[in-house]
């Protein structure tokens, strides 16, 4: 089901004002062959072509596990890279999908055939694979297994339900300490820039263009912050809000994935023909509790019970285009009692490989000792049985998802202040309603990052806009790309005004309606960005 997510292309609409360029120096091509261009031998590229990306290329490159002992234990980074093909080259697009935990492999690829040919042919895009994640080395895996179904219901409605969770996440938490006491201390988010940075020197550029999604903002951010000397071109799209690391920002999250599952609810609604749910969104709401509760009894299929139920739908409110798949699988189950259809879409959506389980290691490993989280459990409790009251949807799982931050074996970091007055302009991209990293987080760094301008998706819901099939977004990341330019709308960042609006694309169909398209874009974007980033 991975492979048929569809979302629908659609017209958007700019509402904008006048556009300017980067100042030149900062924006200034130079023809492929200079010295900066030749030193890139220091790395030693290799095929590693793929169907979908023939001319895909892989390296690896040694950093310093401590980069304040650059002579002491090596660690190794994954690197890949389509090079550029054009006369003029305009350096390293390195480009990077988000997590903390996610793999940027075949982003490159990716990235590289989304963008408009003669844009695309002006960059060596660079995908790289954070220190802890996939194929570089050591790759975490803190506790395999440990999503494995069926688990405790993730609502602690009495004391021995909260002790159960309570003790998963605190083994995860020693095992990660048991495996990892050397590494952890460096598996954070200013470790992973100044690897950025080493990435940097061995391609031999001066400077780098840098594209992050989700938490890849807060890395790009945190990298401007050390080196902005070294930034040419910076986008940020899903833009982590920098004030909330990490603890508040899964409280934030909270609400705004409630309201977002809500939306989903609504749908369903307005589709009464193709799901025979009704057409009262709040009467769905209750079913979709009811089928909640019932599976928290009666695991379906003897895999999914009410926590794997959460974790197969939380990708709905990453992106819309998963919305007929599981409205398909909810309908079979509540009309009918048809298990099969919620299995599978569990199996497609909410359960985890070996993958999975070193992008959550990752995922941890960062959140944890980027900034302090409470460690009174008491705190957890009070601020999350609130929140409970008013957004039911994500809270529980999401507080077993963090808590191993709790009790975790290192200490904590203090959270970047990513404040920026020495940047080249900066391009951001937010949803409105995106419930990863609210709209709000954007604002917010829009300000931070002085010179930026932010676009903005009006209505728009999904987490990850650009590549996606909305026209009027990508083409302000090709001006971007091509020349420096950006939008400047007539607030600026301290009105928290956006710089450009487009439309969102029109919401999904149901799979069997006439009307139905895909976006094959939007979808193998959203399997590259996975989901709780």
């Amino acid at each position: 089901m991975r492979q048929r997510a569809a979302v629908l292309c659609g017209a958007a609409v700019i509402a904008a004002g006048s556009v300017t360029a980067v100042p030149a120096e900062a924006n200034a091509p130079r023809s492929a062959g200079t010295p900066a261009a030749a030193s890139a031998a220091k790395l030693h590229w290799k095929k590693c072509a793929t169907e979908d990306y023939p001319t895909l290329q892989c390296a690896s490159l040694e950093v310093p596990l401590d980069h304040a002992r650059p002579r002491g234990r090596q660690i190794t980074l994954a690197l890949s890279r389509v090079p550029h093909t054009a006369a003029t080259y305009q350096g390293p697009l390195l480009v990077n999908p988000g997590g903390p935990g996610g793999s940027g492999l075949t982003l490159a690829g990716f990235v590289a055939s989304s963008l408009p040919e003669k844009v695309a042919a002006q960059y060596d895009v660079i995908g790289f694979d954070p220190r802890g994640v996939g194929k570089s080395s050591p790759a975490l895996n803190c506790r395999p297994g440990h999503f494995d179904p069926v688990r405790p219901d993730s609502l602690p409605d009495t004391p021995d339900v909260e002790r159960a969770n309570l003790a998963r996440a605190e083994a995860f938490a020693e095992a990660c300490g048991d495996k990892y006491a050397d590494v952890l201390p460096y598996i954070d988010t200013v470790s992973a820039a100044r690897d950025v940075d080493a990435i940097r020197a061995a391609l031999g550029a001066e400077r780098v263009n840098y594209f992050g999604y989700s938490y890849g903002t807060y890395l790009g951010a945190v990298y401007a912050k050390l080196y902005p000397a070294r930034v040419r071109r910076l986008v940020l799209d899903s833009v982590v809000g920098p004030d909330d690391v990490w603890y508040d920002a899964n409280l934030n999250q909270d609400l705004a994935f409630n309201d977002r599952h809500r939306a989903f609810l609504a749908w369903i609604a307005e589709h009464d023909t193709a799901y025979g749910m009704g057409t009262d969104p709040e009467r769905i709401e209750q079913r979709w509790y009811a089928m909640r509760t019932a599976l928290a009894k009666k695991p379906a299929g003897g895999r999914v019970g009410a926590s794997e139920l959460e974790d197969t739908f939380i990708p709905g409110g990453y992106y819309n285009g998963y919305w007929p798949y599981l409205a398909e699988a909810f309908a079979a189950y509540a009309k009918s009692g048809d298990t099969d259809p919620l299995v599978e879409v569990y199996e497609n959506f909410g359960a985890l490989d070996a993958s999975g389980e070193n992008g959550y290691s990752v995922y941890t490993a960062v959140q944890c000792r980027d900034a302090a989280w409470p460690r009174d459990w008491d705190k957890w409790r009070g601020d999350n049985w609130g929140l409970y009251e008013k957004a039911p949807f994500m809270v529980w799982n999401n507080v077993w998802y963090n808590a191993p931050c709790a009790s975790w074996p290192t200490s904590a970091r203090r959270p970047v202040d990513v404040a920026n007055n020495d940047l080249p302009p900066a391009l951001l991209f937010q949803a409105t309603g995106d419930a990863a990293t609210p709209y709000e987080g954007a604002v917010t760094a829009h300000r931070l990052l002085r010179g930026s301008a932010l676009v903005v998706e009006e209505g728009g819901g999904n987490h990850g806009i650009t590549l996606s099939g909305n026209s009027c977004l990508d083409e302000r990341l090709a001006a971007y790309l091509a020349d420096g330019t950006v939008p400047r709308g007539a607030g600026g960042a301290s009105a928290g005004e956006p710089d450009a609006v487009c439309a969102a694309l029109p919401q999904p169909e149901p799979l069997e309606s006439k009307a139905a398209s895909t976006s094959a874009r939007g979808s193998t974007l959203h399997r590259l960005l996975g989901f709780r980033h």
